[in-house]
């Protein structure tokens, strides 16, 4: 009994020894007003800008307001339960999102809390949402393009990784399709892309996720929805939520290629969340800051020298402008942010162009300098090519009898490369297969092909020049380049092609 009676006073002793209790700090406050997604909290004095906020019931916010004697704070959840008079907590976290390839394949709001129904997030490593850009001392030049798959980009209006290029155009013109067409490009090129819906409806999501996980494209893609039906500030939040994974695959050494739809509707709850606020509103309502807001995210997109990994993100904006005004507020800033942008025109969309790219306004300030020699080589007078033959087609519809044989000769050669041009949907095209149509249409190949036959030649030469003779298109898949080698054994098969094509 003795020794038993040692052993208990050992052990308490060792508790004893052992005993020790960590004093935490929290600041507290108090809900003066709540409404409309906003609370004005009384106290706080510790407060951060962009701290995340504990309110009763786990409900969270973001403090975005620091007053002399409130924080004005954005709600992330169920308003309705909180009251005036609940206590606030600081958590002394700043807004993170989790990042990593855990990430790929899923769909999630902008914390990082999981949509899809698949199970919790597994990552472990979480980056803030916010974050200053790379500066210039650790960007390189922009010298890799991104393909889309589609022609009319990759041939006039080429993309670099590294590139902020907008997409902007009306309402229903395809600009969602041509960030989805890209995502699905990226198949086996080793990006990882991350597509940010911003206000949208929730149909439209889930339709967007179901077309990607056809395509296999879910694989290397993460969806960041902030829906329609969400709060204001979950909307502004998200686009800063998809840079902050991207950013996590720029750092690792890889490639990230970021869209952002929309960002018309991102300005709309930024600026419903600054007059809630209270905050000084300026032109057309919005907030003093407005142009800040996508300044300071479109500045992350960036391509990395090699000593800081040599990673890049590629970001693909898209604005909606309102009967094609694209000197509006919103438009007109992107426009100066960004480093060109593709215009897609309502009136070629009607007309059956599709995509509808208007190459009169469409430019590209960078990819050029990435394109692939072939696609160069192959589509360098395209743009020149299409606005002389818009030039002369607008004399053409007074009639053409009174044209010579080479203004005649334009005018086919232009029409024919519109046709060319179209492209359906969820079907991008491989490099490769577009210097070799490319090289045809440019080269005079299809002046003798009826127009309303130009879809069904294409689809047709590129079945008989990938059984006859795949070392061209293999050949510059290799190189990136046309040869002079690959170039005569082109032109023989085209035509070849020719002889046996029943229009």
């Amino acid at each position: 009994m003795a020794n038993k009676g040692q052993d208990i006073v050992s052990v308490i002793k060792k508790q004893m020894e052992s005993f020790g209790t960590r004093v935490t700090m929290v600041d507290t406050g108090v809900v003066v007003e709540i409404g409309d997604g906003v609370a004005r909290v009384h106290g706080l004095s510790s407060c951060r800008s962009m701290e995340l906020l504990e309110f009763p019931n786990s409900v969270f916010g973001i403090a975005l307001n620091l007053e002399e004697d409130s924080v004005g704070a954005v709600i992330l959840g169920d308003e309705r339960s909180i009251q005036e008079g609940d206590e606030v907590k600081t958590t002394g976290r700043i807004v993170e999102v989790p990042v990593g390839k855990e990430l790929l394949g899923r769909v999630v709001d902008p914390l990082g809390r999981p949509l899809d129904g698949k199970g919790p997030i597994k990552s472990e490593t979480f980056r803030p949402v916010e974050r200053v850009a790379p500066d210039v001392s650790k960007r390189s030049s922009v010298d890799t393009p991104i393909q889309t798959g589609i022609k009319a980009i990759d041939a006039m209006t080429p993309i670099g990784r590294g590139q902020r290029q907008l997409i902007i155009g009306d309402r229903s013109t395809g600009k969602s399709q041509i960030g989805i067409d890209a995502i699905i490009n990226q198949k086996g090129q080793n990006v990882q892309c991350v597509y940010v819906a911003i206000g949208q409806k929730a149909s439209k999501v889930s339709q967007v996720v179901g077309t990607l996980e056809r395509f296999g494209a879910m694989e290397h893609t993460v969806v960041v929805a902030a829906n329609a039906a969400d709060s204001a500030a979950l909307q502004w939040l998200a686009p800063y939520a998809g840079c902050a994974i991207a950013e996590q695959f720029m750092e690792g050494g890889g490639d990230a290629l970021v869209i952002y739809d929309d960002l018309s509707k991102h300005s709309w709850a930024y600026r419903q969340v600054s007059l809630l606020l209270r905050r000084p509103a300026g032109r057309e309502a919005y907030p003093g800051d407005v142009f800040y807001l996508h300044s300071r995210l479109l500045e992350r997109a960036a391509k990395l020298d090699a000593e800081s990994g040599g990673g890049s993100i590629t970001a693909l904006p898209i604005i909606e402008t309102q009967a094609g005004d694209v000197s509006a507020y919103i438009p007109t800033n992107v426009i100066s942010i960004t480093d060109g942008q593709i215009y897609l025109e309502a009136d070629l969309f009607n007309a059956g162009t599709r995509p509808a790219v208007n190459a009169g306004l469409s430019v590209s300030r960078v990819g050029g300098a990435a394109q692939r020699r072939a696609i160069r080589r192959v589509a360098g007078r395209i743009r020149l090519d299409l606005s002389q033959y818009r030039e002369l087609a607008a004399f053409a519809q007074f009639g053409t009898s009174d044209l010579d044989q080479a203004t005649l000769t334009q005018l086919e050669r232009g029409q024919r490369t519109i046709e060319i041009l179209k492209q359906g949907i969820n079907e991008p095209i491989s490099m490769e297969h577009q210097a070799l149509i490319l090289y045809a249409v440019t080269n005079g190949f299809l002046d003798s092909v009826p127009l309303d036959a130009v879809g069904r030649w294409e689809s047709e030469f590129q079945r008989f020049m990938q059984a006859n003779y795949p070392e061209v298109a293999n050949g510059i898949r290799e190189s990136n380049d046309l040869d002079e080698t690959q170039e005569e054994t082109l032109k023989k098969g085209i035509e070849e092609f020719k002889t046996s094509f029943i229009a």
